[in-house]
């Protein structure tokens, strides 16, 4: 830092002395002019008046006044004004107490609004013009009176202008703060949107395969002895099950652990296409699931597909977890309009525990999904038994900027 910034920082740091100093120098300024006569095209003529003791006490006082320019302006404003009405009523010749004037109503425009810098400013000026031009000594037209009010305005327009610059700077460093609290803040939502988003996937994937899981492997434990063929079989499909669970994990993980922005995935999304696929995988485990379809085979968006899959997925395996012994399950996909509904129903009697409608990370996770692609998701008991899913997906989706997916 150089010894010029050094001294800014510093004074910065104590306005008062910053004011004294300025203070000291508008005192220097009228006690120096007040030697001092104008001889027109000559120049100036030094020493030949001498201002009388009221001149400099006039003087001495309104420069102390300016010490506390910024604290109290108008205050200030109001002592310099007076000292300086006094001068040009009294002084013959006048000395430059008007100086302070200027400099107080300069502070004071700076430092308040425009209506204040108008409303003070204009009658600052015509008061000590008229003052200078009614009460004083020298004709009312002498440029000494002109001079007047040319300083004061100079001093308020002056002021306006600083002020209004700082207005500016302040403004832009405002929006910059704003910009970079709201940058900071959107980080954080995608992170939080993103953490979510791998959270459902990950319950999605572990949930469905490690069910499947468990039930093979009970199969097996239980016809080990008595059938092996069938107990190598469930075997058979713990391992395709486990398989299944690692890719899709690991796929996930490798998305984790990019440093840059995700490349696209080697291998499609799921998607209704494989939904034969998802019910044989149940059927295997020894869960009954009839589909049905009448979503016209088009090609849906990705969104709409992945979303679709995880939630018949998801559903199954609740029915899977929580049905029952004996519980069947009925998976339709009907496209209605300009929507995609999927439904998943189940006659089970339930197990203890089963989790109520709107329970369970596996629930909410659906309801999110749909509600991320704008569509409606609704989850119950069916009377008679059994329970229920029935989610309504828009085909033509939007994104957060309102554009179609």
């Amino acid at each position: 830092m150089s010894t010029l910034e050094r001294a800014r920082c510093g004074l910065r740091a104590h306005p008062l002395a910053l004011d004294a100093a300025v203070a000291a120098g508008v005192l220097l300024c009228m006690v120096v002019g007040s030697f001092v006569v104008p001889r027109g095209r000559h120049g100036v003529t030094w020493g030949i008046r001498t201002p009388a003791v009221l001149s400099l006490v006039l003087m001495l006082i309104g420069a102390a006044a300016l010490v506390l320019r910024r604290r109290r302006p108008r205050a200030v404003l109001a002592v310099t004004g007076t000292v300086s009405v006094i001068e040009l009523v009294t002084g013959d010749p006048r000395a430059p107490v008007a100086m302070s004037a200027v400099v107080a109503l300069y502070t004071v425009a700076a430092t308040t609004d425009r209506a204040t810098t108008w409303r003070l400013g204009l009658l600052t000026m015509a008061g000590l013009t008229a003052a200078a031009m009614l009460a004083g000594p020298l004709p009312w037209y002498a440029q000494e009176n002109i001079g007047v009010l040319a300083w004061t305005g100079i001093g308020a327009t002056a002021g306006d202008a600083v002020r209004s610059r700082r207005a500016v700077v302040q403004a832009i460093r405002d929006r910059a703060e704003r910009a970079e609290r709201t940058r900071e803040e959107e980080a954080r939502r995608r992170v939080a949107e993103e953490r979510l988003r791998i959270a459902r996937d990950l319950h999605d994937v572990v949930a469905h395969h490690i069910a499947l899981v468990n039930v093979q492997a009970g199969v097996a434990a239980h016809v080990m002895d008595k059938r092996p063929d069938q107990a190598k079989e469930a075997l058979a499909h713990v391992r395709e099950a486990s398989r299944s669970a690692l890719n899709e994990l690991r796929a996930t993980v490798g998305l984790l652990r990019q440093s840059g922005d995700p490349e696209a995935p080697t291998e499609p999304a799921p998607g209704l296409s494989r939904l034969q696929e998802l019910a044989d995988t149940f059927r295997s485990a020894g869960l009954p699931v009839a589909v049905a379809r009448a979503d016209q085979g088009g090609e849906l968006p990705a969104a709409v597909d992945l979303a679709a899959y995880r939630i018949v997925q998801e559903a199954l395996t609740n029915v899977q977890k929580h049905a029952g012994p004996g519980a069947e399950a009925e998976v339709s996909v009907v496209r209605v309009g300009p929507d995609l509904e999927v439904t998943v129903l189940d006659d089970g009697p339930g197990k203890p525990g089963a989790p109520e409608a709107g329970g369970g990370h596996g629930l909410l996770g659906m309801r999110e999904r749909v509600t991320a692609l704008g569509g409606t998701l609704t989850t119950g008991p069916r009377y008679g038994g059994g329970f229920r899913v029935h989610a309504i997906l828009p085909v033509m989706t939007t994104t957060a900027q309102g554009e179609p997916v």
